[in-house]
């Protein structure tokens, strides 16, 4: 046999170095039910999509080199 521990010992060895490395949670219980806040949220009005006035101008950028320039069509394609 060699100098190396047997796969029990090791096995053992590494439950104990994780139980070190991950100790347990003191306190695993919810302090509040989450439940009526989840409800309370599916049942707000969703809010209205707002896109930011950057990814306008981008979006039109991109729109006329498109027109300028069709040609770049297909590398635009290739990228997506």
């Amino acid at each position: 046999m060699s100098d190396k521990m047997t796969h029990p010992e090791n096995e053992k060895e590494l439950q104990a170095l994780l139980q070190r490395a991950f100790p347990p949670p003191q306190n695993a219980e919810l302090q509040r039910d989450l439940w009526p806040q989840m409800l309370r949220r599916l049942d707000a009005q969703p809010q209205p999509l707002r896109v930011p006035w950057f990814e306008w101008a981008l979006a039109a950028v991109v729109a006329a080199m498109l027109v300028l320039f069709p040609n770049a069509i297909p590398a635009l394609l290739y990228q997506l």
